[in-house]
Order: structure tokens, then sequence, then C-alpha cells
């Protein structure tokens, strides 16, 4: 019995390829703001973004808020604390881990970032219509929260295949 091809790749059209290459644009013209005027890598300002925005975290939180990987999370953590950026702290609620915190050198400097961050993002959302940055905003949630959904043996067994 003949194998059926399988369907082609067009990677132009993937849909998580063009997630990816586009959040890479949009992250490389940030990050050339925090990267030439800080000296942050996008880690960096990932982990203070998050801790700017959150509060003081554990870093498992923060791998999770930021879904890097723990490693990347470590290292961003520890250049963060070299820097006087941000500081540990121990955690009350469960002695086996610290909580990282923005010092006042990194809540100084996160609050420098954002103004500019955000006049990137307004920038590059120009040649959208308000109406389309809204819907933009809604089917982005809505693929992430959906993929959520999907556990690796659902996708593994060809979820939405006939």
């Amino acid at each position: 019995m003949p194998e059926t091809a399988s369907p082609v790749l067009v990677l132009s059209e993937f849909l998580p390829y063009q997630i990816s290459i586009t959040s890479n644009a949009i992250s490389n013209r940030i990050a050339e703001v925090y990267r030439s005027q800080f000296g942050l890598k996008v880690t960096e300002w990932r982990v203070m973004a998050v801790l700017g925005d959150a509060g003081a975290l554990t870093q498992r939180k923060l791998t999770s808020l930021t879904l890097m990987d723990k490693v990347a999370v470590n290292r961003a953590c520890k250049v963060l604390e070299q820097r006087g950026l941000a500081s540990r702290k121990p955690n009350t609620k469960d002695g086996r881990s610290h909580l990282l915190a923005l010092t006042e050198a990194g809540v100084v400097m996160h609050d420098r970032i954002v103004p500019m961050a955000r006049d990137v993002e307004t920038r590059l959302l120009e040649p959208l219509s308000k109406q389309e940055r809204e819907v933009l905003n809604e089917l982005l949630k809505r693929l992430r929260d959906h993929s959520n959904t999907l556990g690796p043996a659902t996708v593994a067994d060809g979820c939405g295949t006939e």
C-alpha cells in the first residue's frame, strides 16, 4: 500500500513561523532602545518588565510569565543582580525559594525604558487602524488561550485532522 504524501509546508504561510518572525522583528526594534541606551539584552529587559509590572516574584514564576526557559531566566536574573538592578530576598511563603525584585536603580531604569518601548510600539502599530489593533489584540489573545488547551499529546495525535 503506497504511503500518502505529507502535506506540503509552505513556511511563509505557516502560522507559528509567521508569529515567530513577526515577534522577533518587533522585539528587535524595541531591543535596539534598551540595548544601545541601557546595555540590556532581550531576556534581561523581559525579566525587568515583568518585575516592573508584577512586583517581586520567584524565578519559577518569572519563567512561567516570560515563557522563557529557566536557564535564560536564571542568567538574566544574575546579570540584573550583578548590575544592581534587582535583588533577592527570602520568600516567607516558601523557604526554598527567593523573591526577585527591582531595586531602586532598577525601577528608575524600568521607568525610563517603558515610554521608549511604548513609543516604538506606537510607531509599529501606525499602519493599523484603532479597530484593527483591537481585533489583532483579541485574535492574539484567543490564539494564546487556545494554545494553552492543546496538550502535547493532542497536537502529536493530529488534533484537527480528519
